[in-house]
């Protein structure tokens, strides 16, 4: 199976050294603290590691390309105020905005999470992820649910 190319637009992103991912690189941009990259590399690069030996079949890049595919949200709901009362309007969400989304929930997923490595945490949740599982994943389905819930309102989309 072909890998799908990623791109990430408006930005000129250096890829990783290892994979030569622009997707894996922006990743590994968001999940670095105070400026530390070679210590956000070498978390990803372990959680990829983990990811191979546990699911041999598969290249872990795929399941990481998979996994962020996986939690992109589709639509979301806006705020939107019309005469003295907010509504909850879904709307559509830009390939831009679904890629920082479901980066930033894997991230707050595994930030969450206690008592392991971020490393550990990091592969469990896009191996989960990549099933259609975990807690990215609830945080998708939540947006969607409270779309679709919120559809009446879609005339108010501007």
């Amino acid at each position: 199976m072909a890998y799908k190319k990623w791109t990430v637009s408006g930005e000129k992103l250096a890829p990783d050294p290892r994979y030569n991912s622009k997707l894996v690189g922006k990743f590994i941009n968001c999940i670095m603290w105070d400026g530390k990259k070679s210590v956000a590399q070498k978390v990803f690069y372990e959680a990829m590691d983990i990811i191979a030996k546990k699911i041999k079949d598969v290249p872990p890049l795929e399941v990481f390309e998979k996994a962020i595919g996986n939690v992109k949200p589709m639509i979301e709901v806006r705020s939107k105020r019309v005469g003295g009362a907010n509504y909850q309007v879904p709307r559509q969400v830009t390939a831009k905005r679904q890629l920082s989304l479901a980066i930033r929930w894997i991230r707050q997923a595994c930030r969450a999470g206690k008592g392991q490595s971020f490393a550990k945490r990091l592969a469990s949740e896009l191996m989960a992820a990549y099933n259609g599982e975990g807690a990215a994943m609830t945080t998708r389905q939540n947006i969607h649910r409270m779309a679709e819930a919120n559809k009446a309102f879609a005339h108010f989309a501007w």
